[in-house]
């Protein structure tokens, strides 16, 4: 099992690195477009502030998931809690605060963008990971594939641990690691304002 594991911990370094990529052309279509609901309109409010609730639930599920997974992931086939309900919780919160991001801007086409962007990154990860756990867990894990979702979650199948082990540690970087979703929304303010001086033209999403 151990000896496939510099492989995977090369896709996840991979994985920084392609998210920053993608990061750079999703900046400049932020700069570059508006929404179609401009200044203080209760559209573009509501979608700014759903948002921000999803970055909320991004943050604490994807924490909620490091209880569960923290040190445990190479070697013990994870199947309580969040992971239970879809084989993939860390990187569904992931979509979910990715949508969030977008929708910071006010725009849902924005907020899709930002969503997809982010499956598209994850998506050759998560098939590496799979790729791991069958060849480490065998049979386990085929079981396991074949009764949970791949990402979207099936909440019949909840079942609750009856016990943690808890790393302080790895449960702290992960909450780390999710805070800066919240940048966004500051971030995009100060984009807005800029926007709404009039110094350049946009292109209005809805």
């Amino acid at each position: 099992m151990y000896a496939h594991l510099p492989d995977l911990r090369a896709v996840q370094r991979r994985r920084k690195y392609v998210v920053a990529a993608c990061l750079i052309p999703l900046l400049a279509l932020v700069v570059t477009t508006g929404s179609a609901w401009p200044g203080e309109a209760p559209v573009g409010e509501i979608i700014e502030g759903v948002g921000l609730l999803m970055i909320g639930v991004a943050i604490i599920g994807r924490a909620w998931c490091s209880l569960y997974i923290g040190g445990r992931k190479t070697h013990e086939l994870v199947q309580d809690g969040p992971y239970a309900l879809t084989r993939n919780p860390l990187y569904v919160f992931s979509f979910i605060g990715a949508f969030g991001v977008g929708a910071q801007t006010g725009s849902l086409t924005l907020a899709a963008l930002f969503a997809a962007a982010a499956v598209a990154v994850f998506l050759p990860v998560i098939a590496r990971e799979e790729q791991f756990l069958g060849q480490a867990f065998a049979g386990s894990y085929a079981d396991y594939r074949r009764r949970t979702p791949r990402l979207l979650p099936d909440f019949r199948l909840w079942r609750p641990s009856e016990a943690l082990m808890v790393q302080p540690a790895f449960f702290l970087r992960t909450l780390a690691d999710g805070l800066p979703f919240l940048l966004a929304w500051p971030l995009f303010e100060l984009v807005s304002r800029w926007q709404d001086s009039g110094l350049s033209p946009l292109l209005r999403l809805p």
